[in-house]
């Protein structure tokens, strides 16, 4: 299996390959090729398999419930990948009215943002006192 290949094209390069060694007179097992797909997956698939080795007996595990499988472990991890790198931005724009000369203003953030921060540092220490055991 390639690094980019995702689970279903590698289902069917190696369902074209069993079909093609068939053609020749030699049929493969389930077994076999179960134990044939697992062999050659990727490392990012080393959870499932360990999962799938401990959970079930690979030798009665067929193709199909073995690539459904996969491919929900594979939309799963996709998905949380996906939602890792989303995040708030937050963005700032002044006219240029704004930027000139009021000092007030300024004085008034920080003084808000002291304010803030006074007041998370009070509830951050009571979650803390929460947390503690009596004792």
């Amino acid at each position: 299996m390639l690094e980019d290949e995702n689970i279903q094209d590698y289902h069917l390069n190696i369902l074209d390959n069993a079909n093609s060694i068939e053609s020749l007179g030699d049929k493969i097992s389930d077994e076999k090729l179960v134990r044939k797909i697992i062999k050659y997956l990727t490392k990012r698939f080393d959870m499932k398999v360990t999962a799938i080795k401990e959970a079930q007996d690979i030798s009665s595990l067929k193709v199909d419930e073995l690539i459904g499988s996969l491919q929900n472990f594979e939309i799963t991890v996709n998905n949380k990948t996906d939602k890792k790198g989303k995040g708030i931005a937050f963005t700032s724009s002044m006219d240029s009215e704004e930027t000139q000369g009021n000092h007030e203003d300024d004085e008034d953030i920080c003084e808000s943002l002291a304010l803030i921060g006074r007041q998370f540092m009070k509830i951050f220490k009571q979650f803390d006192r929460r947390s503690r055991p009596n004792g």
